[in-house]
């Protein structure tokens, strides 16, 4: 009787121990917002597809907010993680924000400046209607950066600037004629590109150093979730190392298609070449490029507060370090 007790009390203690290890496994739900539809998303994208950051125990919710508004998010501490640009990184705390970029999926502007097809230079752009993005966002400046590479400045040329906001908000200003031109990726404005309208400048292959997109947290949750952070970190650099993989460009293709919306085989890609391309092997967000960030936003206006700033204390290169030198990232 008393052995039989004793099988009891243990069969209950191990039925109790596997329910708390069952909970203990369980993911940790995460949502991560990214700022735009493009393809510098894949590696989070991926990261989901493939079980990545299951694997490091986070249940990623991804969702699409447009970036200024991803940033409101953020700091309402609505949204913990975010895939943003540097200008608003650079809003924030200059607003009493406490945001660190600590990985960096895109560190130039990739943008083309697209114009009808009876716009040929900036002369003729003189008068006309740009859309651009969110007004401090990076499509926004990719707009003032190719008007300066155009010899245009907006007041004097009488060039009327509309915040039109997202990617598909853009395209279908452009195709409706509400707009004469306006910023898109490369990996999105090709489909325009066939309907009579073409490429004034090519951002890309100007090579313009900028902090365009990296992940980016609040010190403060940072400071409260150590392990969480190194995973999600963990992972995203795993779905960046997954999509440079050379075997895995069919899944990389598919996805890209999926969530770009893009259905013909060459518009993947282009898509998968412009994304090899552009997305460093190991997503270190650039001292250089975030100079570059806070300089344009005062040359042009958008935040005269960002000269207070100082470029690499928008950044948190320690992670960086950290899978350097432990060999992480090989």
């Amino acid at each position: 009787m008393r052995n039989r007790a004793g099988i009891m009390f243990w069969a209950v203690c191990l039925l109790v121990a596997g329910q708390a290890s069952l909970r203990a496994a369980e993911p940790t739900k995460v949502l991560i917002a990214h700022g735009a539809i493009s393809n510098n998303v894949e590696p989070l994208w991926i990261a989901k597809e493939q079980g990545i950051f299951r694997k490091y125990g986070i249940d990623a919710e991804l969702v699409f907010i447009i970036a200024g508004r991803a940033m409101q998010a953020m700091l309402a501490g609505q949204v913990p993680v975010g895939l943003v640009g540097g200008t608003h990184v650079v809003n924030a705390n200059t607003g009493g924000g406490d945001f660190s970029m600590i990985l960096g999926l895109e560190n130039q502007l990739d943008y083309w400046f697209i114009a009808k097809s009876t716009i040929k230079s900036g002369e003729d752009l003189k008068g006309k209607k740009v859309g651009i993005g969110t007004p401090a966002g990076s499509a926004s400046l990719a707009a003032y950066v190719s008007m300066d590479y155009l010899g245009l400045v907006p007041r004097r040329d009488n060039i009327v600037l509309l915040g039109v906001g997202g990617v598909p908000e853009r395209m279908s200003a452009l195709r409706s004629g509400s707009v004469d031109a306006t910023t898109l990726s490369p990996e999105i404005g090709q489909q325009v590109l066939g309907d009579g309208y073409r490429v004034l400048v090519d951002l890309g292959k100007e090579n313009v150093q900028f902090q365009s997109s990296g992940l980016v947290f609040s010190r403060s949750w940072m400071k409260n979730n150590p392990q969480l952070v190194e995973n999600i970190t963990k992972a995203t650099v795993e779905g960046t190392a997954f999509v440079h993989k050379p075997a895995n460009k069919e899944v990389v293709l598919k996805s890209l298609g999926r969530n770009l919306r893009l259905t013909k085989p060459d518009q993947m890609e282009k898509a998968y070449q412009g994304l090899i391309g552009a997305l460093p092997k190991r997503p270190c967000p650039s001292i250089e490029g975030m100079n570059a960030v806070v300089k344009l936003m005062v040359q042009h206006g958008i935040n005269t507060k960002a000269a207070q700033l100082k470029a690499e204390e928008q950044l948190d290169m320690s992670f960086c370090k950290r899978f350097e030198d432990s060999g992480f990232f090989k």
